[in-house]
């Protein structure tokens, strides 16, 4: 249950921040430039940004679908035909732009979410090599205090 709970969780916080940063991000350059396509350019940038921070981890031994590049090209694209379709209204981009983004990201990360996979068993099979201390286990004093109160 609480693997499923923080599963959920994490995709809510994660499409919320990456539609955010991308719709925010790419209307902001777009109405500076000028310049429809900047959505799809901007997410691009993001995309390769992404495979190389995969690959990085990947030569940390780590295996290689323990990063899911999120799927932001396709929102992006919407948001360039938004900013095409409403060039002469720069708060139509904002609202209409911004709403597909947020409602069609997650759909496409959802999709590519499915395809990798179970990300717990990829967390037993694959665990960390030094725990933080924190995190290190604690032997349970079990009959060391059988008088105590508590």
């Amino acid at each position: 249950i609480f693997y499923t709970d923080w599963m959920w969780t994490s995709f809510v916080v994660f499409s919320v921040s990456q539609s955010t940063m991308l719709a925010v991000g790419a209307v902001y350059y777009m109405l500076f430039t000028g310049v429809p396509g900047t959505a799809t350019y901007y997410a691009t940038i993001m995309t390769i940004y992404t495979w190389v921070a995969k690959g990085a981890w990947f030569a940390l031994g780590y295996p290689y679908d323990f990063i899911v590049v999120p799927v932001w090209i396709p929102s992006a694209m919407l948001l360039d035909l938004t900013y095409w379709a409403t060039r002469r209204n720069k708060h139509a981009v904002i609202i209409i732009g911004g709403t597909l983004v947020g409602l069609s990201l997650p759909l496409f990360n959802m999709v590519n979410l499915l395809l990798i996979r179970d990300p717990l068993e990829v967390a037993f099979k694959y665990p960390r090599p030094t725990l933080p201390a924190y995190m290190t286990p604690i032997e349970p004093q079990v009959g060391k205090f059988y008088n105590s109160p508590v």
